[in-house]
């Protein structure tokens, strides 16, 4: 699990370069610390679905690009993602509800 936190890392520290940002201004923007985005760059931090949107945005690249190093097959996924990662959690709570309906219906 190591190197793929640090395949991230060291991802993420390249789309940032490659977009001119510095550190301390690209985490401004995705909304963490300079500190926080070094110990994800080196591999040594998770982040949440709420910070991998926001890095991808900040960007220009999909998630799945962050993560995986690849676009992704399934654009509606990113959008998903990205739909949830903007939920509070009793909102996150009522989509959890509505999908399990959803599921029993398929069954």
């Amino acid at each position: 699990m190591i190197q793929k936190e640090k395949a991230i890392g060291e991802r993420i520290k390249y789309l940032r370069e490659n977009s001119n940002y510095t550190r301390d201004a690209f985490a401004e923007k995705v909304g963490i610390s300079a500190k926080f985005l070094y110990e994800i760059e080196m591999g040594r931090k998770g982040f949440s679905a709420e910070t991998l949107v926001k890095i991808a945005q900040a960007v220009s690249v999909s998630s799945d690009y962050v993560m995986l190093g690849r676009e992704a097959e399934n654009k509606a996924t990113d959008d998903i993602m990205e739909i949830l990662a903007s939920l509070n959690p009793q909102q996150l709570e009522q989509v959890r509800e509505i999908l399990k309906s959803i599921q029993k219906l398929c069954i």
